[in-house]
């Protein structure tokens, strides 16, 4: 059916009031037509991320419909009779989560929903809590204030796998969104099918973050961001609890708001995320500053160091949160037998020679934080001790200390680095001295991350055709080096992990380059490594982006 013929079919079938006046904007513009209507919004393994709108293209009422009911069916036809709903703070964020809810209670499945705006983590770990068969988190996580999203976890807390994801999208394929009807969500209250999570759950969560700890809290002063999102409660109740009473907030920022006025990017990787909160914290006095995105899973940092903030980045904070927890738990003989580390494939290496230091095994995984909780699962199986785990985290600002869920924890990891810093302020370091000192004795790993955007539907095709010309017409030099080794995700064994559209890249003069279309955006993404001198690195990374920014124009 071509893109014209759904939009008529919409304005004749569509009910929702919000949803039929945005189809009315788009009459007589083929343009928003073709975007809106050009493709079905795919519910793929990473869950399902769109524009809010009309469309099969974009994310509202109809597509969440559509999901639940697949989701339903294949529970049903599973025997799985119970899930947690959680979200997050953005615009439709909590009506997409009810109706959700309610076309999980027509199926007669019981609904354990949030009472407020909850984070990631938490919805992770209600789902094993509650002894849930499944769990769905509305969010679109640090993406601008017009996108929503719906990921959808397992009876573990970790999100869904490919295989079960594939299973379940051929019931989400065969639903027909304008066939799905329900009843209202006070009905199914009232029949006992839906209920709100008890604040009890709330406090168990918290109880595991704190059993995290290695050492006492000592004197911090911490300036928080929630970003608007849903870290506002929970992030200042832990760091509370764990001893740190010199918390304030950033008052613009302080409560869930979906416009996010003072943050139009509310990605805690964007240095101008936490514009705001070091303003704060420079005329406070602080010595940290923390920034957690939308739905919490993610943090960014700034420390004071020789009178100013600087800002770090993904690599360096897992780097610092390793070297701090295998260190603390050596000297202790705290490390449980087999101790492990999991990071993703485009992840700091210079981990695994923190690891090796320490003798601790470092698994590398797929991009995804659900393949590390699925790593975890694994420690666990068949009489094994998921304990083994210790810490697992990925480039982009994602952590996980302990085991009480299986997704990035910005709560836990908010705690564990306010710990690490007021251990280091104790003796006179700054996470900028210890970090400085790891290099001088691993070697001075350095990252660069870009993404390329090909948005619409001409920008689909062209991203899909500039990663098959990786294929075809394969790449030999990047940043003035030859290729010396090149791994494609799609058909390589030298990893133990699923195929995946990822290609890997070294090249003889010390650059490492990974190149992977995005799961939830129109992008291309770019991880690239160098490991020489500062200086030599600085040009290695222009030199890389140079032929990237040719190639991929």
């Amino acid at each position: 059916m071509k893109s014209i013929e759904k939009f008529e079919e919409w304005k004749r079938k569509v009910t929702d009031r919000s949803v039929l006046r945005q189809l009315e904007k788009m009459e007589g513009d083929p343009v928003a037509i073709e975007n809106a209507f050009y493709k079905d919004l795919e519910f793929g393994t990473g869950g399902m991320r769109g524009i809010l709108g009309a469309g099969t293209n974009c994310l509202n009422i109809y597509n969440i419909r559509k999901v639940t009911e697949g989701v339903s069916r294949y529970m049903e036809a599973t025997d799985k009779t119970s899930v947690a709903i959680s979200h997050d703070s953005r615009h439709m964020s909590k009506r997409f989560a009810k109706t959700a809810a309610e076309v999980f209670a027509s199926h007669g499945i019981r609904v354990h929903i949030v009472p407020e705006e909850s984070p990631t983590p938490f919805l992770s770990y209600s789902v094993r809590r509650l002894g849930c068969d499944m769990g769905v988190m509305v969010t679109a996580s640090h993406n601008p204030k017009q996108y929503n999203g719906y990921k959808l976890y397992d009876e573990t807390g970790c999100q869904v796998l490919d295989d079960a994801a594939e299973y379940i999208i051929e019931y989400v394929e065969k639903v027909d969104p304008f066939e799905v009807h329900t009843r209202s969500f006070a009905y199914y209250e009232r029949k006992g099918l839906i209920s709100y999570i008890d604040r009890w759950v709330y406090s168990s969560f918290l109880c595991e973050v704190e059993t995290q700890a290695l050492n006492d809290a000592k004197p911090l002063r911490i300036v928080y961001t929630p970003l608007n999102g849903a870290g506002f409660r929970l992030v200042p109740e832990a760091l509370h609890d764990r001893g740190f009473n010199d918390v304030s907030v950033v008052d613009e920022q302080a409560y869930p708001d979906g416009d996010f006025k003072t943050c139009p990017f509310p990605n805690p990787e964007k240095p101008e995320a936490l514009a705001l909160a070091i303003k704060k914290a420079e005329k406070e006095g602080a010595d940290l500053v923390l920034a957690t995105d939308p739905d919490c899973d993610r943090v960014g940092i700034a420390v004071r160091h020789n009178g100013e903030f600087v800002l770090l980045t993904g690599n360096e904070v897992g780097v610092l949160l390793t070297d701090y927890i295998l260190g603390t738990r050596y000297a202790r003989w705290s490390l449980p037998y087999g101790a492990t580390v999991v990071r993703t494939i485009v992840t700091t290496s210079l981990v695994d020679k923190i690891a090796a230091h320490f003798g601790v095994k470092v698994i590398p995984v797929l991009t995804g934080f659900k393949w590390i909780g699925n790593v975890i699962n694994k420690l666990g199986d068949n009489g094994g001790n998921a304990d083994r785990f210790v810490i697992g985290f990925e480039e982009s600002y994602g952590y996980l200390i302990g085991t009480h869920c299986r997704d990035k924890d910005a709560v836990v990891a908010s705690v564990m680095i306010a710990e690490m810093t007021a251990y280091y302020k104790s003796i006179g370091r700054t996470l900028i001295d210890q970090l400085n000192g790891i290099y001088a004795m691993y070697g001075k790993y350095e990252h660069k991350n870009i993404s390329k955007k090909y948005e619409g539907a001409e920008g689909n095709k062209k991203m899909r055709g500039l990663m098959e010309s990786l294929r075809t017409q394969p790449i030999t030099s990047i940043g003035g080096g030859k290729v010396v080794r090149t791994v494609d995700f799609l058909d390589q064994t030298e990893y133990d992990v699923p195929r995946s559209d990822v290609m890997l890249y070294e090249t003889d003069n010390g650059l490492t380059v990974i190149v992977r279309p995005s799961g939830t955006e129109p992008l291309i993404k770019f991880y690239i490594t160098a490991a020489k001198s500062e200086e030599e690195n600085a040009a290695l990374f222009a030199a890389a982006i140079s032929d990237i920014d040719r190639r991929f124009a």
